[in-house]
């Protein structure tokens, strides 16, 4: 797919998307400040189905604003469930709060990974789909909010696309598309690593996450070199994964659901004891224990 036609594709995926919100303030804020970057370009370039879009926006109030407009969409549709507030923390973190656990799901069967397919709609007996409402919240983590119709609401960065790829790992992901504008980016590493399907280590605020999610690509046919591991675990070495919040920080993102469950016990284990700090024989327990 060429970048002419890869605009008009992202497009209209984007509009498809605005027309199913009802708040016409929120629809507005969405076709100013989408901004889409990530696997989902590559799998377009290299003519696959995306898993999902994953969706920025260029600041906070309309990160928030949006975020805010889902929250309350769970909440409606889900008053049985535990419910989801949006909380803006005061170095302009966004980050949604759910009450009791670290994340949502519309089905047990929902996505468990933040970077997983989310399933199609189940069938009924008869095998006629069941109706349910598009674009509708499904999964819901601190981290992002994961709608029907393959549109993933990324909550923990935003800014300009410079800014938002000072957070990415792999040089392929950095490809990008501005709704407000029509613009493509394509940069010319990103478009020889997607070529050679090579994992190009760029340098990450997370080289946990990085780590974890090369394991996605290796299983799809990408290779990636000694040096590029070497890099991940120079950044790795500067941080204390013995410290929860570290941990929970670097885990975000990846396998949400058993993550999560993980340092839940942490975080409970730490109000018994605030003294407590796990060491790698703890963390090797549990970690086998969920897993």
């Amino acid at each position: 797919m060429n970048a002419k036609n890869l605009g008009r594709s992202l497009k209209a995926t984007v509009d498809r998307w605005i027309k199913s919100i009802e708040d016409e303030s929120v629809a507005e804020i969405v076709k100013n400040n989408a901004i889409i970057t990530g696997g989902a370009i590559v799998s377009l370039l290299t003519g696959e189905t995306p898993n999902d879009y994953d969706v920025y926006f260029k600041t906070k109030d309309s990160c928030a604003a949006v975020a805010k407009y889902y929250a309350e969409q769970w909440n409606k549709a889900h008053p049985d469930k535990r419910q989801v507030s949006i909380i803006v923390s005061d170095d302009g973190k966004v980050t949604a709060f759910i009450s009791s656990a670290g994340v949502v799901a519309e089905s047990d069967d929902d996505v468990v990974d933040d970077e997983t397919e989310p399933r199609e709609e189940e069938e009924s007996d008869n095998k006629k789909k069941v109706e349910k409402k598009p674009y509708r919240p499904r999964y819901i983590s601190s981290n992002a909010i994961t709608l029907s119709d393959r549109i993933q609401i990324v909550l923990r960065f935003y800014g300009s696309v410079e800014t938002i790829h000072e957070n990415y790992d792999f040089i392929h992901c950095t490809c990008s598309y501005d709704h407000e504008n029509h613009r493509v980016v394509l940069p010319n590493r990103a478009l020889e690593a997607i070529i050679n399907k090579e994992l190009f280590y760029a340098g990450s605020k997370y080289p946990l996450c990085s780590i974890i999610r090369a394991r996605k690509f290796i299983t799809r046919g990408w290779t990636i070199n000694a040096g590029q591991y070497l890099k991940m675990c120079l950044q790795l070495n500067e941080l204390d994964l013995h410290d929860i919040e570290t941990l929970k920080d670097q885990l975000t993102g990846v396998d949400s659901a058993y993550f999560s469950m993980a340092i839940a016990a942490m975080e409970e284990k730490k109000k018994d004891d605030p003294n407590f700090v796990p060491d790698n024989a703890y963390l090797f327990d549990i970690i086998n224990e969920i897993f």
